[in-house]
């Protein structure tokens, strides 16, 4: 007897919007599935903070101020050596080991401003993926920021679609149903096809001397994110490693649906990060083709000194 093939909604990984499918959660549905992203330090909140820093320094200010009035007993103490700024974290990778890097050219345009950057980003695309594929499979605004968010969510729980680079992946999570088990079905990984199509036609060097060159822009909104002090080069090799660490899958994999929304039903695959789930989906064949890409472009990256991708632990 043929097993059923059914269609069922895709395990969505933020509140609102399914990232592959862009379908909306019901209204007033709940589950254990529904995560909320772990909180941002967006512009707004590191202004503030630059608000209370200064407001702190005026009242310091004054306080030594009105201190200098009163008569006090000063007594010999030793000098304290000066309280060190705090240092901002060791750059582990820097931009200038990318092997693509080059000396400037004189007849290159200088780049845009962040904010007006989207046409020169569209023309980029279109040279490295095809003007074809531009409007079909990315979203043609905010694009250095939809890359730089959402390339810092891969190796957390979480990426908010709302800043997803790309669309969502054409039709529904394709499932079989075997007595009281769901799984998903072999034919699923069809669905990615074009967009693993893509990725293998990339040539690396193009694409990291593109991102070399854009790097500026790329570190700024990272920065405006609320990591004053980071460096988002590391941060992209971080998530490149996250993504290599994925661990091959076994079909068939078994969903759970406890309430409204699908789960892994293996626990281990279920705690994985938004990037690691993504290449399980996917299927292993398409995993393994990404998986190739991915080492191709961290070695551009990287350069000779660049150390030998691994798993390595990210924060939430």
């Amino acid at each position: 007897m043929a097993t059923p093939r059914t269609e069922r909604a895709e395990p969505r990984i933020d509140p609102d919007l399914d990232p592959e499918t862009g379908a909306a959660l019901p209204s007033g549905a709940s589950s254990d599935f529904i995560r909320t992203p772990a909180p941002r330090k967006g512009p707004i909140v590191g202004l503030l903070l630059l608000m209370a820093v200064a407001a702190g320094a005026v009242f310091f200010y004054l306080w030594r101020q009105n201190a200098a009035q009163q008569p006090v007993l000063v007594t010999p103490t030793a000098t304290q050596p000066p309280v060190a700024a705090e240092a901002a974290p060791a750059i582990r990778h820097p931009i200038e080991d990318a092997q693509s890097a080059a000396p400037p050219n004189a007849d290159a345009k200088p780049l845009p401003a962040l904010m007006v950057s989207d046409t020169t980003m569209q023309n980029t695309l279109a040279d490295l993926f095809g003007a074809a594929s531009l409007g079909k499979v990315f979203y043609e605004d905010a694009i250095i920021h939809r890359f730089v968010t959402t390339i810092d969510n891969l190796p957390r729980k979480t990426i908010p679609s709302r800043n997803l680079p790309v669309k969502p992946i054409a039709g529904l999570l394709v499932t079989t149903a075997k007595d009281d088990n769901v799984s998903i079905s072999a034919e699923n990984a069809s669905r990615y096809a074009p967009y693993v199509q893509m990725a293998e036609a990339i040539d690396a060097k193009n694409l990291v001397s593109a991102y070399v060159h854009f790097y500026p822009l790329m570190q700024q909104d990272y920065r405006d994110l609320g990591y004053p002090k980071g460096y988002f080069n590391d941060r992209l090799i971080e998530a490149i490693d996250d993504l290599l660490a994925t661990p091959e899958s076994k079909d068939p994999l078994q969903v759970l649906q406890p309430k409204v929304l699908y789960q892994y039903a293996n626990p281990e695959l279920e705690a994985r990060s938004a990037g690691q789930k993504i290449m399980i989906r996917m299927g292993s064949e398409n995993a393994a083709k990404v998986k190739a890409k991915l080492q191709e472009i961290r070695r551009e990256l990287t350069g000779p000194r660049g150390s030998n991708p691994a798993a390595s632990k990210q924060a939430p």
